[in-house]
């Protein structure tokens, strides 16, 4: 009876860590970190459930087969592994790519070919920043082999800095607004009622005098009621004119560009047609709309690994994204979304040398000269 006992408890003692052990923060042995690196290296380069067997053959790590078969079984209960089916090997678990790319993923150093590959591709010229944000998308793609996107995003507390109002017939007028990040919009407005130049001139004059340098929450009704006070005979623009500037100062980012998604049905993750579909479906809605604003302020790049993401669809989904800077109060950024077996390491290096020199670029207003990441000691830039 109180041999059963202590069988009873140690079984008790060896369910605990699946159930409690990640919660309370219990660190791992070197041993284990050293094996759950290497079943991440290997799940990334084969999509197959890992064995130990398979490690002690390819990863070198001094350790009889029994023990290794040990330890993951350990590293399994503690949740940080996952195991299929009864007879498969083990594939790592959200937790184990979380703890991968926290602490054990090692730098990845871009080849010669590869910095030279990415500076041929970002040899274009200076243009509009929305066209050069969607061909950064592309190229991104591209050079990873995954769905891409890339967006450009507003500084907070955009202001107008002028008004122009522009006479085109007797029927209609352009208004022309500048912002404080030096972007210009304009929109021809239909006039309710004829109006002449010096009627244009003065509702110029007052909206530069009190609508310029202000925010969009500045913007108040009181403000509205003064404006069309002081309009004269162009009263009745005023409430079209100012939903037009509301509109433009809450834009807090052009066009999210989105390429690449039929990449993802190359991946043995997603040749189940439905679940393609469905992930499909919630990349082109989910990503676009939830994970710009998922990059911390403070965070230059994020990884976002399965369960992170928002849509129950993603959850066998990682994304990694990096901001880079625009200038005139502007950021940009770029991510990439692949599975969770993703190369970490190498899609963060390519995405943040992109961030960097494409940074360069736009300060320069420039093609930059692009320097592989083996030369960068002797930047004085860097």
């Amino acid at each position: 009876m109180k041999n059963e006992s202590a069988k009873a408890s140690r079984e008790t003692e060896k369910r605990l860590p699946a159930e409690g052990k990640e919660a309370s923060g219990m660190e791992l042995s070197e041993r284990k970190k050293e094996i759950l690196k290497s079943v991440v290296d290997a799940y990334i380069a084969s999509g197959e459930p890992v064995g130990s067997k398979f490690l002690t053959t390819v990863s070198q790590i001094p350790l009889s087969s029994a023990t290794i078969r040990n330890e993951m079984s350990e590293l399994e209960e503690m949740g940080y592994l996952e195991q299929p089916h009864t007879s498969a090997g083990r594939i790592p678990s959200p937790a184990g790519y979380r703890l991968y790319v926290d602490e054990l993923m090692q730098d990845y150093r871009l080849s010669t070919d590869e910095t030279k590959s990415i500076n041929q591709a970002m040899e274009l010229k200076m243009q509009e920043v929305d066209k050069v944000v969607s061909q950064v998308g592309k190229l991104v793609s591209q050079m990873t082999n995954l769905p891409a996107y890339a967006m450009a995003a507003r500084a907070a507390g955009l202001t107008v800095k002028r008004f122009d109002l522009i006479l085109a017939d007797s029927g209609s007028f352009i208004l022309v607004v500048m912002l404080s990040d030096s972007s210009v919009k304009n929109k021809l407005i239909r006039l309710p009622v004829e109006l002449t130049e010096a009627d244009l001139k003065l509702l110029g004059a007052v909206l530069n005098a009190s609508v310029t340098e202000l925010t969009a929450e500045q913007l108040s009704p009181e403000l509205l009621s003064r404006v069309t006070r002081s309009a004269g005979n162009a009263a009745s623009l005023v409430p079209v004119i100012m939903d037009f500037v509301t509109s433009l100062l809450h834009q807090e980012h052009s066009e999210v560009y989105m390429t690449g998604q039929a990449k993802l049905l190359g991946q043995p993750e997603y040749h189940d047609i439905d679940k393609a579909q469905k992930m499909l479906s919630a990349l082109d809605e989910d990503v676009v709309s939830n994970l710009p604003a998922a990059l911390s302020p403070d965070s230059r790049t994020q990884i976002l690994v399965g369960p992170e993401n928002v849509s129950k669809e993603l959850r066998d989904t990682s994304v990694v994204m990096t901001k880079f800077d625009i200038g005139d109060g502007m950021q940009g950024l770029i991510g990439v979304v692949g599975p969770t077996r993703m190369d970490y390491a190498q899609i963060t290096a390519r995405l943040s040398y992109f961030a960097e020199n494409l940074s360069r670029m736009f300060q320069k207003n420039q093609t930059p000269a692009i320097e592989g990441p083996e030369n960068k000691h002797n930047d004085p830039e860097a």
